[in-house]
């Protein structure tokens, strides 16, 4: 007697450990003239936005190969990829994207480029942001000093707009501070591909975070402009920008 309720027969069930294609995108990421089809796939937590998994599959175009890399970061949400050419090389390098769901808006960042013939992870956001070394001083006066050590630059945020509430629970009544405070600079929340110069050439523009006594109190962000330079990222500008006061 054949047991139809036998849950291995039902051919329409997916495992949810089975392989999804979360995105797709088409360009010549090697230079033979061909377009690759690049899939972003990932398999999805049951019952939940979170992907795993994370992995770049490449099918080649003109020799029609297969290639799979697994992101360094590999577990995240909203995962998306984007090709351009961030290296002046005249091909399409592959930007992978995801949310860590983190409260300070985290995000896991890496980006894939053919070199010599291979493909190669050339920057990951947790690397990167090793590089980026950052104090946030409350000063007196109502001034918060934010310095950046790679680039040298100092940037003096007013607290003014804050109100006078937020003020008082800080400072005397002759502006100095009721004791020492630091704040910090979270990890990169944002990688925007911005081709600046108009040469073809993407930058990348990346937001981090200021935040004063505890995380939701935000004072700006530090941007950093990231571009290439033949070996690796770095900084090629840097700036701070600051919440602005409602006015009545």
């Amino acid at each position: 007697m054949t047991n139809n309720m036998n849950p291995s027969l039902n051919n329409n069930a997916i495992s949810p450990m089975t392989p999804q294609v979360i995105q797709t995108k088409f360009g010549d990421i090697n230079g033979d003239g061909f377009l690759e089809t690049v899939l972003l796939m990932g398999t999805k937590t049951p019952d939940s936005p979170l992907w795993k998994n994370l992995t770049l599959a490449i099918f080649y175009g003109q020799t029609h190969q297969f290639e799979k890399i697994m992101l360094k970061q590999s577990v995240g949400y909203n995962p998306t990829i984007f090709l351009g050419d961030f290296t002046g090389n005249h091909l399409e390098d592959i930007l992978a994207i995801s949310d860590t769901g983190g409260s300070g808006g985290i995000i896991n960042g890496e980006i894939f480029s053919s070199i010599n013939g291979k493909m190669r992870s050339i920057f990951d956001a947790e690397s990167f942001n090793n590089k980026l070394k950052y104090t946030v001083n409350y000063q007196n006066q109502y001034k918060v000093a934010v310095r950046s050590m790679n680039p040298k630059k100092q940037y003096i945020i007013d607290l003014q707009y804050k109100g006078p509430d937020y003020l008082a629970e800080i400072y005397q009544q002759d502006g100095t501070l009721k004791q020492p405070i630091e704040g910090w600079v979270d990890p990169i929340s944002g990688l925007y591909p911005v081709d600046f110069e108009r040469d073809g050439i993407y930058e990348i523009l990346a937001y981090q975070a200021i935040a004063g006594r505890y995380h939701a109190d935000g004072l700006g962000d530090v941007e950093n402009i990231l571009k290439w330079n033949g070996n690796e990222f770095i900084v090629d500008r840097q700036t701070v920008g600051i919440f602005g006061e409602d006015l009545k």
